[in-house]
């Protein structure tokens, strides 16, 4: 979005965040600070944060549930590096872990030859989530609404594809393990 001041074009060097501090005192500070203050607040440790994201069924609920907490994840991930997974914009600002991006774990995954123990078109429509993984976040692969969408209708209709795996529920635990892959470096 393009920012005019008095009809000059400004670019946005840097982002100051201002809140209310425990002791009733203004906290000025930069939205990587006030994003590493407020998730500590909430997951003492690193590995406080690691469980509860892998113990969650849908990340875009913790997603969600950290920025009803105020945290501002979505400016934050637009000036750190878009191409950057949530976790990993979280393990970068709170915890100072090297981050990687949606593409790099994608990579990861593919590295690791997780999809031999699939065949066919299951395995067609594992490589395509992971791909939209990479293209967009975690959010996408969790929501069976995708299913409807290129590549996937050209595979089949939502409960055909679900029955490539048995059924929903085999087919949410290759999500999961899917997921697991992915973050199977944390």
């Amino acid at each position: 979005e393009k920012v005019y001041v008095n009809g000059v074009n400004v670019a946005m060097l840097n982002e100051r965040v201002q809140y209310i501090g425990n002791d009733g005192k203004l906290i000025t500070g930069s939205l990587k600070d006030y994003t590493k203050n407020m998730v500590r607040k909430k997951y003492r440790s690193l590995d406080d944060f690691i469980n509860k994201w892998n113990q969650t069924e849908q990340k875009q609920v913790l997603i969600e549930e950290l920025t009803e907490q105020g945290i501002i994840l979505g400016n934050f991930l637009d000036e750190i590096n878009k191409e950057m997974d949530v976790f990993d914009l979280i393990l970068h600002a709170a915890y100072d872990q090297p981050p990687l991006t949606r593409k790099e774990r994608a990579e990861n995954v593919k590295k690791r030859n997780y999809f031999a123990k699939y065949s066919g078109k299951a395995r067609n429509v594992l490589e395509n989530l992971l791909d939209k993984y990479a293209d967009g976040g975690i959010e996408n692969i969790e929501d069976l609404t995708i299913l409807k969408i290129n590549p996937f209708d050209e595979i089949g209709s939502p409960s055909e594809i679900i029955s490539l795996f048995g059924d929903k529920e085999n087919y949410l635990t290759a999500i999961k393990e899917l997921e697991s892959q992915i973050y199977g470096a944390a």
